[in-house]
């Protein structure tokens, strides 16, 4: 984790990136600048999280800050914050703002919401995923490190998957949720977007554990234990049949790479698993819903097609029609599926499936808002009806949209799936910046468009030197003093990002000459890969060594010497 030398800068950068993404939507409410700036800069270094900015969905409570669920008429300001954003805020991480989603967590689209639809950071023609859009967006964009969702039917995945991310959706109970406006107070869960796995559980695992309040809260998170030779299933051919066009491929791209890990992939009929997401909306468990936030929206009939979404009323009002008979009924349903599912599922560690079905146009969900959203949550919905846990993790793109698969497996497996996870993610690159490439300058969105993730600041080892090169825009140029002269005394000033090795492939491909990628040896004796520059360059161009760094040589007054 980053520490808080950086504070102020780290603060910056997310504020200037979120003026320069242009994303208003994103966002229900933003902190003002200077109080992040100062809670950064006054955290302690050594906490687990220190100097890290993380968003919050707007139906989980920030103390001072209003909690509305996407509905102006429901907002309220709490004095507390929730659980499990006061056990990040311990540890460190500091919140920036709070987030848009579908209203009242109500759909996987992202898209029901006064405060606007959410566009995705890939393609902003196309939805973000919800209901946890806001959050999901905040982290793609690189504004922020991680953020905080919730996951009833999927909304802590599906925007995962459509903005190439983690998503970490714990077993049900493992985070308290105290603070949290409820959707399906039985079904709930607070889930964690990062880039990084690492970071996303480590979040999850900072926010674990009953907290004396909330009554469904608990505690029995097993090990990461795997055998030898871990069994996965995967759903049979005719169960992916639907997806958009290239995602088959993909999905098989995904299951091979588990084989290559020595992984056994097996089969298995998931009827019983895709019968009981149904049960989700399109049976009595929808009830939950109207008792949630019902009596709200009841209130407020006329506010509807205004300030209430009109397709989250009629399923939230919808919801007080099942009987109780009717509702006995369906969890006797479960209960024959879940065992089922469960029978089909033994002898696996986890199933594998694609996250999602397709990824939309905005066009098209407008076009179909309920059928629409009802294909996001085919191998989602099931999940914490049947009391699982699972995790979303990249695999990759199809015609330069992110494709994302799942790992889903019994509750309180949360370490064992993070093991698979971890073993199935893409090998990593860490590269050192100097110049254009930092958090604040002009070509710092390329590494976030590549999937980077800002780790730390470093020093170069002392015998590197720096020029201003000759071009557009302004670039730095690092070389190896060698026996040419003493480089600076302390070391040029950088930052360390970590890649995907396929971004980074495809990162250095785009890259201009005379720019090249070498190995820098830093202040602390360790090697890194890192930005340098040809030595004909150089040749001419004027030697800013003695600033120490890209950032301070700009910083200097015009009209100042080189």
């Amino acid at each position: 984790m980053s520490g808080v030398g950086g504070a102020a800068a780290r603060v910056d950068d997310a504020f200037d990136r979120i003026g320069a993404v242009d994303r208003p939507e994103v966002w229900i409410t933003l902190r003002d600048r200077a109080d992040v700036a100062a809670e950064a800069s006054a955290v302690d270094p050594s906490l687990p999280l220190a100097g890290l900015l993380f968003a919050v969905k707007d139906n989980i409570d920030v103390a001072g800050l209003p909690t509305t669920a996407a509905a102006r008429s429901y907002a309220y300001t709490p004095d507390e914050d929730a659980t499990a954003v006061a056990r990040l805020r311990a540890a460190g991480a500091v919140v920036v703002g709070k987030t848009n989603l579908d209203q009242f967590a109500t759909g996987l689209v992202g898209t029901r919401s006064p405060f606007g639809a959410v566009r995705n950071a890939w393609d902003p023609t196309r939805i973000s995923g919800g209901s946890s859009s806001g959050s999901a967006t905040a982290v793609a964009l690189g504004v922020v490190d991680f953020a905080l969702g919730t996951d009833t039917a999927g909304s802590g995945r599906v925007p995962a998957a459509l903005g190439h991310l983690v998503g970490v959706k714990p077993t049900k109970g493992l985070v308290p949720n105290t603070g949290v406006v409820p959707a399906c107070r039985s079904q709930d869960c607070v889930t964690v977007f990062a880039r990084s796995l690492d970071l996303a559980r480590t979040a999850a695992e900072l926010m674990a554990g009953p907290d004396g309040r909330d009554p469904l809260a608990r505690a029995d998170l097993a090990l990461a234990d795997l055998p030898a030779v871990p069994r996965i299933a995967v759903p049979l051919p005719s169960q992916l049949e639907g997806l958009a066009p290239g995602w088959v491929s993909a999905f098989e791209r995904a299951v091979d790479r588990f084989r290559a890990l020595g992984h056994e992939v097996v089969e298995v009929d998931i009827a019983p698993l895709l019968d009981a997401a149904t049960l989700l909306y399109d049976g009595a468990f929808v009830a939950e819903r109207y008792a949630a936030v019902g009596a709200h929206i009841d209130a407020h009939r006329d506010q509807v097609g205004d300030d209430l979404d009109p397709t989250v009323a009629s399923i939230v009002l919808g919801g007080a029609r099942p009987t109780a008979a009717e509702l006995f009924a369906d969890q006797e349903r479960l209960d024959v599926l879940g065992a089922a599912g469960r029978a089909a599922l033994d002898g696996t560690v986890a199933l594998l499936t694609p996250t999602t079905t397709w990824h939309p146009t905005l066009a098209e969900v407008a076009a179909d808002p309920v059928g629409a959203n009802s294909r996001m949550g085919r191998y989602t919905n099931f999940a914490n009806l049947l009391d699982m846990a699972s995790i979303a993790v990249p695999a990759g793109f199809v015609d330069g949209l992110p494709f994302g698969v799942m790992l889903t497996g019994p509750a309180f497996t949360d370490r064992r799936l993070a093991a698979l996870a971890a073993a199935f993610a893409d090998p990593t690159v860490d590269l050192l910046v100097v110049g254009a490439h930092l958090r604040d300058q002009p070509l710092n969105g390329q590494l976030v468009a590549a999937g980077g993730t800002f780790l730390r600041e470093a020093r170069t080892a002392s015998d590197y030197r720096l020029y201003a090169l000759d071009t557009v825009p302004p670039k730095p140029g690092l070389v190896r003093a060698g026996g040419s002269g003493s480089g600076a005394a302390a070391g040029i000033a950088g930052e360390v990002w970590r890649l995907p090795a396929r971004g980074f492939a495809t990162f250095v491909a785009a890259l201009p000459a005379p720019m090249t990628i070498g190995t820098v040896t830093l202040d602390d004796g360790s090697d890194v890969t890192g930005f340098l520059v040809e030595p004909y360059a150089v040749e001419g161009a004027a030697d800013i060594t003695h600033h120490g760094g890209w950032r301070a040589y700009r910083e200097q007054p015009a009209g100042a010497p080189a």
